[in-house]
């Protein structure tokens, strides 16, 4: 017993005498102490629970590792005061002393796992005292095979917690019942419905009514699905033991409207039980199943859901197969611009380099799209038509399926669920909605994408990129004019070409957003995204602007940057290319104009300019942003509402964020560059080396993912601290990745922030997440 942990007593056998105990006696009602209702785990606690209400249930006493091992260590010292106990105990499984019972022996951990010990049952009374601690007795093995499955071995070195819980796992003893063994489902592992249902694809037996009641009684203790084993002899059921199954996300959502309807839950138990992360798979397709089936690579799935089709490696390979009707999976080695139209084509994406916030993972979040990105045994010749995953070939035309939730890469194709999406999702965001204090807009610059996020309950835009607006190919040769123009002259040329594209693109998005705010990033294109790379691109760009070859090669070398996401973008193109901001401004303005003459409610715009370092910029952008607005004449009136704000992307910003607010309405934390920034991390390059960073306990999570609390957090607590000191109207929001993902989004919630912004399809999971935050 020297092993023993300390706060077991003074007296181990007095202490461990209590860790021996009916849970369900043959005769009279369980009375435990509050100690012992903490030991009850797995199947112990829901065995308890319906006993306890009177409904038939199996005899059943517990015994934990620690009291067991105490019995052992007592046998050998040839003493009997726990036996003794131990004895009571079992005879409390006794209803007939002239009849002893044949016993079962089960396992009841915390959580259900292949490796613990099947039930034994029959197993023989003890006829003497010493056989009941016999380890060489039927049932002693069973006893002690039952806590050596748990797989849990003694840490000489171990945590003090750890030997805490090896103490503490418990197994059950109960009376064999008598009848027939069934088994089913409290409800219904895909519909949610109220049981019973089938359990492991067997057809649902034959059960008397009286199995209704328990059902209802499990569903309402546990508020989960349960398997549930019981004895039916004679049209008599009594309960043996249950524990929770992992259901389907919709069956999970259909299952807490229920219980509310039902007055079992209240809205704000539905709302506060049900994880945010498993929504997400309630909006796109699943593999159906990966039962014997090993990925041949795993990458980092990026957007979620999955796909399965025929291989292909160019956008306009992709475009073809969609017009034939044909799934496909674009395999390239990284995304850009130019591929937007293949990556709208593909039914999912697949790329060797990038990670969550890649130019892969944005886009295919915005567009709804799985993706799996930076899988490192991935090499692809778009040349030659091939790509290798390992040691496997594939061409175009073979097949793959992807699950861009979890970076799984299968070959083949696998078959696919389709999403379930009922009226529960809807009922409960609306039960949702009335806790939350936070509003969740989305990142979206396309009228696709804008309503696809009020579908989902965006409030607004609180991210609309203009340059992404584009990324088609005819849109893409004008802004390439504008990027490679020689001079001033060239340029605004080159710029008037712009203009059209945007004032319509800026009039429909308001138009679809019916009066809610829309905040538009000014320009921040990295340059080298959005310039041709490949010989074949570069031969296609000279074409179109009519230069040579030579002459667009030069123009390329003599703007390349050694490090372009700290290059020339963002504020420094508004700052050195003043034509380049009043030909947004007026666009912007002039789709106010045409928006606010088809819609009774005024435009709500937010002009917001991106990687800010300094005031002095802000205050220089902020000045000739006003003056064309007031040229337009548009806010002599009341159809809009103009707000002025800037991008906090950066340290410095952060650290200076009173001088900044001084001159602006709000601020929106661009966490995706604040994190690279902070960390001295090219988010495009992380993924060669964040897993490792992981496995090996350098970072406990990619800060990419989920907001790094005690840096870039940090960073964001000063600068809203500092900005509300400075300007307490200050308007406060989150337009990065991080603003669907629900760890961060928790974060976020205690900081005093106004809006959060995600791509639309995690927009559902950031009103269920805040809700939760603010219950």
């Amino acid at each position: 017993m020297g092993n023993m942990p300390a706060n077991y007593g003074k007296d181990p056998a007095v202490s461990l005498a209590q860790e021996m105990f009916a849970i369900v006696p043959a005769t009279g009602k369980a009375n435990l102490s509050a100690s012992q209702l903490k030991l009850l785990s797995g199947k112990a606690r829901w065995i308890f629970r319906v006993g306890e209400t009177g409904f038939p249930t199996v005899p059943t006493i517990a015994i934990t590792r620690a009291a067991w091992e105490g019995l052992q260590a007592e046998r050998q010292r040839r003493d009997t005061k726990l036996r003794t106990h131990w004895i009571a105990c079992l005879f409390k499984l006794v209803a007939d002393p002239s009849k002893p019972p044949q016993l079962t022996v089960r396992t009841s951990a915390g959580a259900h796992n292949g490796g613990l010990m099947p039930a034994r049952i029959g197993i023989p009374a003890p006829t003497t005292s010493d056989e009941s601690v016999d380890p060489g007795s039927a049932l002693g093995k069973a006893i002690r095979e039952a806590f050596e499955s748990y797989g849990f071995e003694r840490s000489w070195g171990g945590s003090r917690s750890s030997e805490e819980e090896r103490a503490r796992q418990i197994v059950l003893v109960q009376t064999t019942a008598e009848g027939e063994l069934e088994q089913f489902l409290t409800r219904h592992a895909v519909t949610g419905k109220l049981g019973p249902a089938p359990a492991g694809g067997a057809p649902l037996p034959r059960l008397p009514d009286s199995v209704e009641a328990l059902v209802q009684l499990l569903d309402a203790k546990s508020g989960r699905h349960m398997t549930c084993l019981v004895a039916v002899d004679g049209g008599k059921v009594t309960f043996l033991s249950a524990r929770p199954i992992q259901a389907s996300a919709a069956a999970e959502l259909e299952a807490a409207v229920d219980r509310v309807q039902r007055k079992v839950w209240t809205a704000h138990n539905a709302v506060t039980r049900v994880d945010p992360t498993r929504i997400a798979q309630l909006l796109h397709p699943g593999i159906r199943s990966t039962e014997g089936i090993l990925p041949i690579a795993t990458g980092l799935g990026v957007s979620p859901g999955a796909a399965s089709g025929v291989v292909v490696f160019t956008a306009e390979d992709a475009a073809r197969m969609r017009a034939r009707s044909r799934h496909c999976i674009l395999v390239v080695n990284e995304t850009g611009p130019a591929d937007i139209e293949g990556m709208k084509a593909a039914t999912g994406i697949l790329t060797a380099r990038g990670g969550m916030t890649s130019h892969a993972g944005v886009v295919a979040r915005i567009t709804g799209k799985p993706c799996v990105a930076g899988v490192r045994t991935l090499s692809v010749n778009a040349g030659e038509m091939v790509c290798r995953i390992g040691d496997r070939e594939f061409r175009t035309g073979d097949r793959l399926t992807i699950d861009g939730s979890d970076g799984s890469v299968y070959a083949g194709a696998l078959p696919l669920a389709q999403p379930h999406i009922g009226g529960a999702i809807g009922t409960l965001l609306g039960w949702s909605d009335a806790t939350r204090q936070i509003s969740v807009r989305t990142n979206a610059e396309t009228v696709e994408s804008a309503l696809t996020a009020l579908s989902f309950g965006a409030e607004g835009i609180g991210l609309a990129r203009s340059e992404h607006m584009f990324f088609s190919p005819e849109r893409m040769v004008a802004l390439r004019r504008v990027i490679l123009s020689e001079d001033e002259d060239d340029r605004s040329r080159a710029i008037n070409g712009l203009v059209d594209y945007q004032t319509g693109d800026y009039s429909a998005l308001f138009a679809t957003m019916h009066g809610r705010p829309v905040t538009v990033r000014l320009f921040d294109p990295p340059l080298h995204e959005f310039l041709p790379r490949s010989d074949e691109d570069i031969e296609e760009t000279a074409a179109q602007l009519g230069l040579a070859v030579r002459a667009l090669r030069l123009r390329l070398e003599r703007i390349a940057e050694v490090n372009p996401m700290l290059g020339h973008r963002g504020v420094r193109l508004a700052i050195t290319y003043p034509e380049l901001l009043q030909m947004q401004v007026q666009a912007l303005m002039a789709g106010v104009r045409e928006a606010s003459e088809r819609q009774s409610e005024p435009v709500a715009v937010e002009i917001m300019v991106p990687f800010v370092s300094t005031a002095s910029e802000v205050a220089w952008v902020r000045e000739r942003v006003n003056a064309i607005a007031a040229n337009s004449g548009l806010l002599r009136t009341d159809r809009v509402k103009l707000s002025f704000g800037t991008m906090i992307e950066l340290p410095r910003a952060c650290l200076r964020a009173g001088d900044i607010a001084h001159m602006v309405d709000f601020i929106s934390f661009g966490t995706n560059d604040l994190t690279q920034s902070t960390f001295g991390i090219s988010r495009d390059d992380a993924p060669t080396f964040l897993a490792a960073y992981q496995r090996k306990g350098i970072y406990e999570r990619d800060p990419f993912v989920t907001i790094d609390e005690k840096g870039v957090g940090e960073m964001i607590g000063i600068a809203i601290s500092r900005g509300r000191a400075a300007n307490p109207t200050l308007k406060i929001g989150i337009c990065g990745e991080h603003a669907g993902d629900p760890t961060s989004l928790r974060y976020f919630s205690g900081l005093g922030v106004d809006y959060v912004s995600c791509s639309p399809y995690r927009v559902p999971v950031a009103r269920l997440t805040l809700a939760q935050a603010s219950a």
